[in-house]
C-alpha cells in the first residue's frame, strides 16, 4: 500500500471511528470522498497550517457539511492543531469537532455549513472576492492575490434551489477560479436519488455556463488530479462530478444506512479488514503517515513564506497600492467622519431608502472596499455607488454588485465574501424578501460576520403592491436571530447612526429596515441612536406618558405628543431605532429611558405586535397583526389606524 493510499484510508478510518465513539453521525460521505479531499489537499491547495488565515490560502468549504468528520481528519492530519482528543469527543458538548463545522470554533473551518447548498454558495463568494482583489490590486509583475476556492457538494446540496442560483450568478461572471467537486453517491437519506432526482446535473451545470467533467471511479486519484488541473485552465468555473460509493469498504457501502448512521462496531472491524488496515486499536495514525503529513505542512510554509517575499516586494515597488491593501485586510474605517456633523447633515427629508442612498455613498467615497448590491432592486433599495463600475465579468476591479433576482444567493454569498476578507459586503432587497433569505442571513449571525442587509419599503407604507409585498411579521422574526442586530430609523440621522454602527460591528450582521415613503427630519435625532432606544423629547417637566416607536411611526407619536403637551401633559417620546441595542445597555440607561414607576406607556409600529408587550407592560401596543391591502400607502396608514388622531385617543384612554 503506498502512502497516499495509506493516508487515505487513514482519513476513512479516523472519521468512521468519530462517529462509532458518538454514537452519532454521518459516515458514509468520508468514506466515498476521501481520495478526493485528500488531493485536493495534499497534491492541489497552497495552504499553511501553522497561519489558517494566510490571506492568499486557497480556501477549501465542505458544502456537506453533515461530513464533517472527514475535515476534522483532515484538520489533524495536516498539522492545523486539531488534537486527537477532540476527534475521540466528536459532536461531544465543548468539543473542537461539532456536529457540522462552525467557523470560527474549529481552527481550519473556513464557513459554518450543514444547511445544505449554503457552502457552495459562500464559495462564489470567496471566488468573487479573489476575483474583486486580484484586479484593484494585482500588477503586471505581482500577482498578491492568486488563490483558488474549492469545495465539496453532495447531491442533497444540489437539489438545494440556492446552489443553482449562486451557480447561475458564478457561470454569469466566469469565476474560474471556483473549482466544485460533486461526490455523486446517487444516495440521500430516504434512499437511491432516483426517487426524487434523476435530472443530469452536468447537462444544467453546461447550461449554467460551467466547466464540467467527469470522473468515474472516485478512488483515480489520478484521473481527479487531471481533473482539478483542467479546471484550472478553463476560463469559467468548474463543476467536477466525482463517483464515488458512499460508506466506502464498509459492511454499508452505497446503502442509505451510510449517510446518517454509525457504521456499527463490527462493521468498522470489517471497513478495517477491507481496507487492509493492520494498525492495532483505535484512532492511530501509522508513523509514515504522521511524516507523510508533516513534509505537506512544511510544503504550505514555504507557499506562504514565498508570497511574503511578494508582498514586501510589492510594498517598495507600490507603497499606495500596499497602503490601500493593508487597510482592505484590515477592514479600516474612517471613524472621525463616521462620527462628524458632516456625516449627519441633511438638506431636506426624505425616505429613509433614500437617506440610505446618501449614506452609503458617503461610505463609498471613504473606503474603497465597500462592496455589494441589491437583488435586481438597485434604483428602489438605492443601493448603487454613484462614483464605482459595476463587478462583471469584463470589470472584476467594479463593486456594484447585481445579484440578479437570487435573494437566497445573495445573503450566502455575501457570507462568502464576508468570510474571505478585504471588502466589507452589503446586500438588499425589499423587507418582505427577507423571508426568502433568512437561512443565510441566519448563518450571518452564527458565524459573526460583519454583513449589512438593506432592506427597504419595510411596512404597509408600500402601498398599491399589496399585501404580498407589505411586510408584517418580518421584524418580529429578524428580532428573534440571535446575535443579529436590526434597526429601523426615523430619518435620515437615525440612518446615518445605523449604517455607522452597522459597518464598525464586526461579530455579527445588522440589517437596516428603511421606508419607502418620505418622512420629516425630526428634531435631536443622530448619534443616541447607537444606543439603541433614547429620549427624543421631554414635552413637560414631569412624564405622565411615555410613546415609543420605530421608523415612520416615530414622527406620528411625536406629532400626537406635541398635541397632548398643548393640553398640559408630560409626554416622554421615545424613538427605538434596535430593540436589540437597546437592550445591551445598562440598566441605569434602560431605566433612564423607560422609568419603570412610569406605567402609562404606549408603542407604535406598523408591523407585528411581537415582543413591545415587554417595554409596554399594561399600556397600549398600536400594531398590525394580520395583512395589509393594495392601496396608496397614505390611506392604508389611516385605513388601519396609524393617525395621529387614533394614537391621540388611546393615548387619552390611558391618561384620563
Amino acid at each position: 500500500m503506498n502512502i497516499k493510499e495509506l493516508s487515505i484510508n487513514t482519513i476513512r478510518v479516523l472519521s468512521a471511528e468519530q462517529v462509532q465513539k458518538a454514537n452519532s453521525g454521518h459516515p458514509g460521505l468520508p468514506l466515498g470522498a476521501a481520495p478526493m479531499a485528500y488531493t485536493l489537499w495534499a497534491d492541489v491547495m497552497k495552504h499553511n497550517s501553522k497561519n489558517p488565515k494566510w490571506a492568499n490560502r486557497d480556501r477549501f468549504i465542505l458544502s456537506a457539511g453533515h461530513g464533517s468528520a472527514l475535515i476534522y481528519s483532515l484538520l489533524h492530519l495536516f498539522e492545523y492543531g486539531l488534537d486527537m482528543e477532540e476527534l475521540k469527543n466528536f459532536r461531544q458538548l465543548d468539543s473542537l469537532t461539532p456536529g457540522h463545522p462552525e467557523y470560527g470554533h474549529t481552527i481550519g473551518v473556513e464557513a459554518t455549513t450543514g444547511p445544505l447548498g449554503q457552502g457552495l454558495s459562500m464559495a462564489v463568494g470567496m471566488a468573487m472576492a479573489e476575483a474583486h482583489l486580484a484586479k484593484t490590486y494585482n500588477t503586471d509583475d505581482i500577482k498578491l492575490f492568486d488563490h483558488y476556492t474549492y469545495t465539496i457538494v453532495g447531491d442533497g446540496c444540489l437539489m438545494e434551489g440556492i446552489t443553482n442560483e449562486a451557480s447561475s450568478l458564478a457561470g454569469h461572471l466566469g469565476l474560474s477560479k471556483l473549482i466544485v467537486l460533486y461526490d455523486s453517491n446517487n444516495i440521500t437519506i430516504e434512499g437511491d436519488t432516483s426517487l426524487a432526482f434523476t435530472e443530469s446535473v452536468r447537462t444544467r451545470y453546461d447550461g449554467l455556463g460551467w466547466h464540467t467533467q467527469l470522473v468515474e471511479d472516485g478512488n483515480d486519484l489520478d484521473k481527479i488530479l487531471e481533473a482539478v488541473n483542467n479546471a484550472k485552465k478553463s476560463d469559467k468555473p468548474s463543476l467536477i462530478e466525482i463517483r464515488t460509493k458512499i460508506g466506502y469498504g464498509s459492511a454499508k457501502e452505497g446503502m442509505a444506512s451510510a449517510h446518517g448512521e454509525p457504521l456499527g462496531e463490527e462493521n468498522v472491524i470489517g471497513l478495517k479488514k477491507n481496507l487492509g488496515w493492520t494498525e492495532e486499536g483505535e484512532f492511530v495514525v501509522p508513523e509514515e503517515v504522521r511524516a507523510h503529513m508533516s513534509e505537506l505542512a512544511a510544503k504550505g510554509e514555504v507557499y506562504e513564506s514565498e508570497w511574503n517575499k511578494l508582498l514586501e516586494e510589492y510594498k517598495s515597488k507600490y507603497p499606495e497600492k500596499y497602503e490601500e491593501v493593508m487597510k482592505a485586510l484590515n477592514g479600516e474605517l474612517p471613524e472621525e467622519y463616521m462620527d462628524s456633523e458632516e456625516f449627519y447633515h441633511f438638506e431636506k427629508d426624505m425616505a429613509t431608502r433614500a437617506s440610505s442612498g446618501e449614506v452609503l455613498n458617503r461610505l463609498a467615497d471613504k473606503i474603497s472596499y465597500l462592496f455589494g448590491g441589491s437583488a435586481d432592486l438597485a434604483p428602489s433599495n438605492k443601493t448603487e455607488m454613484k462614483n464605482r463600475d459595476s463587478f462583471s465579468r469584463e470589470n472584476y476591479a467594479g463593486s456594484n454588485v447585481h445579484f440578479g433576482v437570487r435573494e437566497h444567493a445573495m445573503a450566502a454569498i455575501s457570507n462568502g465574501l464576508a468570510l474571505h476578507g478585504g471588502v466589507i459586503p452589503y446586500c438588499a432587497t425589499f423587507l418582505i424578501f427577507s423571508d426568502y433569505l433568512k437561512p443565510a442571513l441566519r448563518l450571518s449571525a452564527l458565524m459573526g460576520q460583519r454583513v449589512i442587509y438593506v432592506f427597504t419599503h419595510d411596512s404597509i407604507g408600500v402601498g398599491e403592491d399589496g399585501p404580498t409585498h407589505q411586510p408584517i411579521e418580518q421584524l418580529p422574526m429578524l428580532r428573534s436571530i440571535p446575535n443579529t442586530v436590526n434597526f429601523r430609523p426615523c430619518d435620515a440621522r437615525e440612518t446615518a447612526a445605523a449604517w455607522s454602527y452597522a459597518i464598525r460591528r464586526t461579530d455579527g450582521p445588522t440589517t437596516l429596515s428603511l421606508t419607502r415613503q418620505g418622512l420629516k427630519n425630526l428634531p435631536s435625532t443622530g448619534k443616541d441612536a447607537h444606543k439603541g432606544a433614547y429620549v427624543l423629547k421631554d414635552f413637560g417637566e414631569k412624564i405622565d406618558l411615555i410613546m415609543m416607536a420605530t421608523g415612520s411611526e416615530v414622527g406620528l407619536i411625536y406629532e400626537t405628543a406635541e398635541t397632548l403637551a398643548s393640553e398640559g401633559y408630560g409626554i416622554r417620546v421615545v424613538s427605538m431605532p434596535s430593540i436589540e441595542v437597546f437592550e445591551m445597555q445598562d440598566e441605569e440607561y434602560k431605566e433612564s429611558v423607560l422609568p419603570s414607576e412610569i406605567r402609562n406607556r404606549i408603542s407604535v409600529e406598523a408591523a407585528s405586535s411581537m415582543g413591545w408587550h415587554k417595554y409596554v407592560k399594561d399600556g397600549i401596543v398600536i400594531s398590525k397583526d394580520d395583512f395589509g391591502a393594495s392601496a396608496p400607502g397614505a390611506e392604508l396608514f389611516k385605513r388601519f389606524n396609524f393617525t395621529t388622531e387614533h394614537v391621540y385617543a388611546k393615548a387619552k384612554e390611558l391618561l384620563k
